[in-house]
């Protein structure tokens, strides 16, 4: 029996067991709350990340360790590898858990990003508004999702309150980038180093969560896939990474002809070519790839599965198009979902509070004009949130 070890027991290490069960696998779970929505799928050892203990009782017999969030800390997972593999390894652990960081070493690749800069006191907020202008996004380096932690300054009269708000702790400053549209890239690396990429995604994101993402991106063109697959390669390389990794993406420029380029520098005000630069990246399945589960040859669970255990690596081919929403705050009537045509209920077994992530739907077409009709009924169903 493969015993496989996930550090997190949320709808993502839920879905992981669910995509596992069929191959023969089981899964052991460490998380501290007992209640989380994985956990009566599998074993759960409930202690916190930093508890020895419960570290060594986890690890016991394990195949392979993985991993459901970024925020995960390294020092266990360092622990944990003594043990039994870890994958995604720490390193990529460790960047993710860092913007600065993570700027750094995107831009050590040669692979564009937003302007940047350290912010560790009112002076460094100053240098760097000196540098890179307004409008830039201040955030925190460390513990930001779903936008939390991060404030666009817009004018001279937003960087106090920014700062009363986020001083205090490590910051970054980012130039704000007016970008076209915002995408991600989710690949799988195995452990022979072969690799495996989904189709670009669009993303949608209002108050700072994902709604929906559109795959493959409509207007995707081969040169597009291919600027962002060589990004993703260059990360997976240099990190010698085995999993499944997720990077989110500026489009600059219009939706038209592309040079294959990656983008080095900050964009123009002019008309140009499509570009891609990186926001941040996700060591592990993402909330933009859950479409896979229908939508894809393999889903991003399966992948990474196969990809941490040594498993050849599946098609990452698209099924036709897909849609995935979002359920957030509040459900709609399930009967309701299932009854449009293509569209699959996923519910992660959590109470409603608003802002809380409760499920996701995929919708999956033969083609987009079909697609954005499903995806029309399927919108009108959804409650406010």
């Amino acid at each position: 029996m493969t015993l496989v070890g996930i550090l997190g027991a949320g709808q993502l290490g839920r879905m992981l067991a669910l995509a596992g069960y069929p191959l023969g696998l089981r899964f052991r779970l460490l998380d501290p709350a007992p209640d989380a929505p994985a956990g009566h799928m599998a074993e759960q050892v409930a202690a916190g990340y930093d508890d020895a203990a419960a570290l060594a009782r986890f690890a016991e017999g394990l195949h392979a360790i993985t991993y459901e969030f970024e925020n995960v800390p390294v020092a266990a997972a360092r622990q944990l590898e003594r043990r039994a593999p870890v994958y995604p390894p720490p390193l990529a652990l460790e960047l993710a858990q860092d913007r600065l960081a993570e700027k750094r070493f995107f831009r050590d690749l040669g692979v564009g990003t937003p302007p940047f800069a350290q912010v560790d006191s009112r002076d460094d907020l100053a240098a760097a508004l000196a540098r890179i202008g307004l409008p830039a996004v201040l955030k925190t380096r460390r513990l930001g999702y779903d936008g939390k932690g991060q404030l666009v300054l817009r004018s001279r009269a937003d960087v106090e309150p920014a700062w009363a708000a986020l001083g205090g702790a490590p910051l970054i400053l980012e130039g704000f980038v007016p970008f076209e549209r915002e995408l991600s890239i989710l690949a799988a690396r195995g452990r022979d180093g072969r690799t495996a990429c989904y189709p670009l995604i669009e993303n949608h994101h209002r108050d700072g969560m994902l709604r929906l993402s559109l795959a493959p991106a409509p207007g995707l063109t081969p040169a597009l896939q291919a600027a962002a697959e060589r990004i993703v390669t260059l990360a997976l390389d240099a990190l010698g990474y085995v999993g499944v990794l997720a990077i989110e993406l500026f489009q600059i420029g219009g939706l038209g002809t592309w040079d294959g380029g990656l983008a080095d520098q900050p964009p123009s005000p002019k008309p140009q070519a499509p570009s891609l630069m990186v926001n941040e990246m996700a060591p592990r399945v993402h909330n933009s790839g859950h479409w896979t589960i229908e939508g894809a040859e393999t889903s991003q669970f399966e992948q990474h599965l196969r990809a941490i255990l040594g498993l050849p690596l599946g098609s990452a081919a698209p099924r036709g198009c897909s849609a995935m929403v979002n359920l957030i705050g509040a459900l709609p009537e399930p009967a309701a979902v299932l009854a449009v045509p293509g569209a699959h209920l996923h519910l992660y077994g959590k109470a409603p509070r608003a802002g809380r992530k409760l499920g996701h739907i995929t919708i999956r077409a033969d083609a987009p004009p079909q697609l954005a009709e499903r995806l029309a009924q399927v919108q009108r169903l959804l409650p406010a949130s």
